[in-house]
């Protein structure tokens, strides 16, 4: 989980929007990410909105971008791995996660 989080966090810094750092926005939105065994992605669903719609998006193309991810352990009792984190776009154009 936590090289999930990292990766994600470092693509999305290295892609903050360009037109959210223009405009001054910032927020929180939350979001699921479900991957396969493989380590693609299967589904990507906002399920608590930043309120800005171009935050909301950026945050779903920052997860494209970070694709593909490792694929599951194969001990792993799952086909699936739902993962929910809070994104925060922040001052200073930073990207975190938790």
């Amino acid at each position: 989980m936590r090289g999930w989080s990292d990766r994600v966090q470092r693509i999305g810094n290295l892609n903050y929007p360009d037109e959210a750092r223009r405009r001054k926005l910032y927020g929180d939105l939350l979001l699921t990410v479900g991957l396969r065994r493989d380590g693609s992605i299967k589904s990507i669903d906002v399920i608590r909105s930043s309120g800005h719609r171009l935050l909301d998006e950026a945050a779903e193309r920052i997860v494209r971008l970070a694709a593909p991810f490792p694929p599951l352990p194969p001990d792993a009792k799952v086909d699936e791995l739902y993962i929910t984190r809070t994104w925060q776009f922040l001052p200073g154009d930073v990207l975190r996660n938790k």
